[in-house]
């Protein structure tokens, strides 16, 4: 059983290689083991993203700053320099890539929190809160052109490809997400679509762009591609149940956001597939009108847990990480796939 104890911080402030690698593998948190696995990989990519992030337009470094004192959890950029590894390449092709991929993640956030309203993230005030709407748009907008400038300096077209669509896929997930707020009719395909989109696409990209610079063939591609598919798929229903299950300690934002924005998740669309009259008109006029009280998180809470909606979120988040494992466990048997391994475990049994 592996212990979780955190340990990955901000972008310059995570243990070095040597620390991480003192504990033993079966004691540390699953992302401190992979990422020490991969030496001092990870700290070359929070190097590079701390220089894109410069500019002499003073408020992007200053709102940068600020989202790296937040912290988080790196997964994105440790996938792509583990789907790397894995088939072997040893050069420094994914430091650029992986920095991609994480301003891609960032840029998403920034705006997320703009379009949600959102007060928090990562525990701290959220950037929107902080800088304001305008500053946190424009910097989005600036981190997502600083990752294809990154793309465009690797020089492949196919990882250009792979980026650039799940950019695109990922702005119309927002749309869809946006479209279907605060709308009972929304149904689990709909929301599955909203996932795929808005969490799965660049999971996706991100492993597989890994063989693609290790010059691994195209079955090994497929493979690392529905890996991260099914991981982010994973990822984020846990996410969802979390968000009515968790701490906020823990979490790292207010407990029960989605409630409060309107958004029907999986746990919600579950129960509501066995709500009586009563409840059903308790989540039209929360979730519909937006017409909440104090009290109702914890009605809607305690109506989850009548219909076990919790419990059946992670179950079929676990569809998806037995499928995420059978696709990573076709790539070659290594101290960095079993490390892999342990980080899709986490992205559904975590706390927070």
């Amino acid at each position: 059983m592996i212990k979780r104890t955190p340990s990955i911080n901000t972008l310059g402030m995570m243990m070095t290689p040597q620390a991480a690698a003192k504990p033993s593998t079966e004691t540390i948190h699953p992302l401190d083991r992979l990422s020490s696995l991969l030496g001092d990989d990870l700290a070359k990519v929070n190097d590079l993203i701390i220089a894109r992030m410069d500019s002499h337009v003073a408020l992007i470094p200053q709102l940068a700053a600020w989202l790296i004192a937040a912290g988080g959890k790196r997964i994105r950029p440790l996938l792509t320099l583990g789907c790397t590894r894995l088939y072997g390449y040893t050069g420094d092709r994914p430091f650029g890539l992986s920095a991609a991929v994480e301003f891609i993640h960032t840029a998403t956030l920034l705006h997320d929190d703009v379009v949600d309203e959102s007060i928090e993230r990562r525990g701290k005030p959220s950037a929107n809160m902080v800088f304001g709407n305008q500053a946190s748009v424009l910097v989005g907008d600036f981190l997502f052109c600083r990752s294809f400038q990154l793309m465009v300096d690797d020089g492949s077209i196919d990882v250009l490809r792979i980026l650039s669509d799940a950019s695109a896929t990922i702005a119309e997930g927002e749309v869809l997400q946006l479209s279907a707020a605060n709308d009972l009719s929304t149904g689990m395909e709909k929301y599955t679509a909203i996932i795929e989109a808005k969490t799965a696409a660049l999971f996706a990209a991100a492993c597989e762009v890994g063989p693609i610079i290790a010059g691994a063939d195209a079955t090994a591609q497929k493979a690392m591609r529905d890996f991260g598919y099914y991981l982010g798929m994973a990822f984020q229903i846990a996410d969802d149940v979390l968000d009515y299950s968790a701490n906020r300690e823990k979490l790292g934002k207010t407990v029960g956001d989605d409630f409060r924005e309107g958004k029907l998740t999986a746990p919600v669309l579950m129960a509501l597939e066995r709500a009586d009259e009563t409840e059903r008109e308790f989540w039209a006029r929360t979730m519909e009108r937006r017409e909440q009280t104090d009290a109702d998180l914890a009605t809607a809470q305690a109506l989850l847990v009548k219909h076990d909606a919790l419990n059946r979120g992670l179950a079929l988040a676990r569809e998806y990480e037995a499928k995420a494992r059978t696709a990573l466990h076709t790539a070659p048997k290594n101290a960095v796939r079993d490390a892999l391994d342990d980080v899709l475990s986490f992205a559904v049994g975590r706390d927070h």
